[in-house]
């Protein structure tokens, strides 16, 4: 809506940027952005409203305003992983991604903030502080949550964004922007987006580049995309997808995109319910919810049944050592030698190594390289990260026969519940909150398959709830196909920002999605 409002003239990129800069400004309490680019982004826009009024737009995507987590390389723009050990680093590249965002005439407002080195389910953890749901001060929740004072709303009751997305899936629910690209490792775009009531695409592993994002978990990284409706997600998609030279775990083919066909006809898909995902924890008002889509798809004549993938039950603790073993590998780059925080310990080499990554990385961080080379020890080895992975074929395969017996989609909550209040959140570690957060999520990121998550309506406290679609690999036309008839039916509710009100109101006019409007 917001391209054809571009188009027609009814709104110019300038302004269109300028009202996102100044919504961010005052949505800063957040913690949505660690950094914004304000002359740039205003440049970029000037740039689309030369080609606009010339006549030549590079297509939908010119002078819609975007955001980026800070895990991906942007030239010119700090990079931080939200981590003591990049504060400060500019990389000389753009990551591919963003590449092609900015060529298609993208308006970049800045970095989103995430849990460090995008290592948690939460947003909590990294240098620059906790991302803060929207929907903490919306008037949904608001009016659910019986509070003796605003003051102490705001102080104690905040609830937390999801991770490590947050800070992409916070910018999308506030209106900052109309697009943002998260990661996903374990369910890092997917958590977030159900907790914001936002849409998010994990695509398959290889169809989106992962060149110039910095690597957590190699074999699972998947650039994710976050926005505010199902047809958002597929443009954005579209100008993503397809073979990058410098990534060779990208397809080879030409990826064509699409548009998405509004289905009226459901009739001829098989909706697979995997028995496994009504997991120890999930609530009884997730549980209902996951049984009344299932019967929407039921009563508009879809084939809804029950199938089991019966290794998903050890997915979580492989997704542990496989995840950490990779971390281990890839963390060893950051020595303080090429880039990155120094210690100022020059005792030796190795005490300087020492120091550097003893002041550059949170505990988190740490644990996570420990454990990952425990797996790796030589004696270990076998036990851990070769079984690991022979499970995370068992897993695989699970997917791969239930498709094969004539499945389409599986559809799974996405989380255990609504988004926890940030004090209630902390009281746990960051590894025991993963663990519980993930499992969900993350067998779709061990067999490389594409899941999006979609909101679906708002919780007895007033916040969002997300069902995931899980499709078979590369077909994502498929996949968002049916999410976008699944949005169209169940009509999740606006947010009621009470900061977004006092400003212009007409460009919320054009940032609310169709299904929205």
């Amino acid at each position: 809506q917001v391209s054809a409002a571009l188009k027609e003239g009814r709104v110019t990129p300038t302004e269109l940027c300028q009202r996102c800069l100044s919504l961010i400004k005052s949505t800063q309490f957040l913690n949505a952005y660690i950094t914004v680019a304000e002359e740039t982004a205003l440049k970029q826009a000037e740039e689309s409203e030369k080609r606009y009024r010339t006549g030549q737009p590079l297509g939908v995507l010119d002078g819609i305003p975007v955001a980026v987590k800070d895990n991906f390389n942007t030239a010119g723009i700090e990079t931080t992983c939200a981590s003591n050990m990049l504060k400060g680093y500019i990389s000389p590249y753009n990551a591919t991604v963003v590449q092609k965002l900015l060529d298609r005439g993208a308006v970049l407002l800045g970095k989103t903030n995430l849990d460090e080195f995008a290592m948690g389910s939460g947003s909590t953890d990294g240098v620059f502080g906790p991302v803060r749901n929207p929907w903490s001060y919306s008037r949904q929740y608001k009016e659910k949550s019986a509070l003796k004072s605003q003051s102490e709303d705001e102080e104690s009751n905040w609830v937390i964004s999801g991770g490590s997305s947050g800070g992409s899936a916070a910018a999308v629910s506030s209106f900052t922007c109309f697009a943002a690209l998260g990661s996903d490792t374990g369910g890092s775009t997917r958590n977030p987006a159900a907790h914001c009531g936002v849409v998010g695409l994990k695509p398959t592993y290889g169809l989106i580049s992962r060149h110039g994002l910095i690597p957590l978990v190699n074999s699972m990284d998947v650039p994710g995309i976050l926005t505010r409706c199902v047809d958002d997600a597929a443009v954005v998609l579209g100008s993503l997808a397809g073979h990058d030279p410098k990534d060779s775990t990208t397809i080879q083919d030409n990826f064509k995109p699409f548009e998405l066909p509004s289905l009226t006809d459901v009739s001829k898909l098989s909706i697979g319910i995997p028995k496994e995902y009504n997991a120890p924890g999930l609530s009884s008002e997730i549980l209902a919810l996951w049984s009344k889509a299932a019967d929407l798809f039921k009563d508009a004549g879809a084939k809804v049944i029950e199938v089991s993938l019966p290794h998903t039950r050890y997915s979580i603790v492989c997704y542990h050592v496989l995840c950490t073993a990779e971390v281990a590998s890839n963390m060893a780059r950051f020595d303080g030698l090429e880039y990155g925080h120094r210690s100022n310990m020059n005792k030796s080499t190795e005490s300087m190594y020492a120091a550097t990554r003893r002041e550059g990385f949170n505990d988190v961080v740490r644990g996570r390289i420990l454990s990952g080379n425990y797996f790796l020890l030589k004696q270990n080895y076998e036990n851990y990260f070769i079984k690991a992975q022979k499970v995370r074929r068992l897993i695989a395969n699970d997917f791969v026969k239930v498709f094969q017996s004539g499945v389409d989609i599986l559809l799974t909550p996405t989380t255990l519940s609504d988004a926890a209040p940030y004090m209630e959140f902390i009281k746990e570690d960051n590894r025991t909150r993963s663990a519980q957060d993930d499992i969900l999520t993350q067998a779709a990121n061990m067999a490389g398959l594409p899941a999006i998550n979609v909101p679906t309506a708002l919780s007895e406290r007033g916040l969002p709830i997300g069902l995931q679609f899980i499709g078979r690999s590369f077909q994502e036309k498929q996949l968002l196909s049916v999410a976008k008839w699944f949005e169209k039916q169940v009509k999740f509710p606006v947010i009621q920002l009470e900061e977004v009100k006092r400003h212009d109101h007409d460009v919320f006019q054009h940032q609310k999605s169709a299904s929205f409007s």
